[in-house]
């Protein structure tokens, strides 16, 4: 029985070994989310929440760094919103495309009133094996050991302002119509970075989704990457 038991353990141990330390996978993605549904869909770099009005105790999860939208079926006019841990309290036009966003900035669980409806938003780490956050040291150095792609997600006018070398401007608003432009990258290092990390977040996932197969998200954005002293292009 001893033996048996110690083979047992020892089977045990290389299986796991073979998880965390597998060639090419980081350890801090051997546990996935795979079995967490996603709520809404991704429209134009925000994800769409569809609510009834009649709708109570609903349940949404969302990844850190979406941009939340709320499509209210049967509202004819303002429906308040009301997320008292977030501070947030505005009126809600029926229609997304009209309707104002809220970014998920941090991990966590918040009650919520919309209108009538009560619920819950349940805000969780985006981890996939394509997937990896990088810091700002991190990231320098994966720029000059590998030379990968860089694609800044911000607004134009952000771009203008400063930018890292060699990047490429696709806003992540555009970013589902225009990924095309970076197939010929699809099995490359691809470094993705915003303002804090938040819609890079959200590009990553959209990459993907569209099998891009290594993502790098510079986790706290070209905030970080300037105060750590890193070269801005102007």
């Amino acid at each position: 029985m001893k033996h048996i038991k110690n083979l047992l353990l020892t089977a045990v141990f290389t299986t796991a070994c073979a998880l965390v330390f597998s060639p090419g996978v980081p350890a801090i993605f051997a546990s996935t989310e795979t079995n967490i549904d996603i709520s809404g869909h991704l429209q134009s770099g925000y994800r769409v929440l569809s609510v009834s009005q009649h709708d109570t105790d609903v349940r949404f999860t969302v990844y850190r760094g979406d941009y939340i939208k709320f499509d209210i079926a049967g509202a004819t006019g303002e429906t308040e919103l009301l997320i008292p841990s977030l501070s947030i309290s505005q009126k809600v036009k029926p229609d997304p495309a009209d309707a104002p966003y809220f970014k998920m900035k941090e991990v966590g669980s918040y009650p919520f009133t919309l209108g009538s409806v009560t619920g819950r938003l349940e805000v969780v780490e985006y981890d996939r094996p394509q997937y990896e956050t990088l810091t700002a040291d991190a990231a320098a150095n994966l720029i000059r050991e590998r030379a990968p792609v860089i694609v800044d997600v911000r607004t134009p006018m952000e771009y203008r302002t400063g930018r890292l070398e060699n990047s490429i401007l696709i806003p992540v608003q555009e970013l589902q119509q225009r990924y095309g432009e970076l197939l010929e990258f699809k099995n490359a290092d691809v470094v993705i970075y915003c303002a804090t990390g938040n819609r890079s977040t959200v590009a990553a996932k959209i990459l993907i989704d569209n099998g891009f197969t290594r993502v790098y998200n510079l986790r706290y954005g070209i905030y970080e990457w300037a105060q750590r002293g890193y070269q801005v292009v102007r």
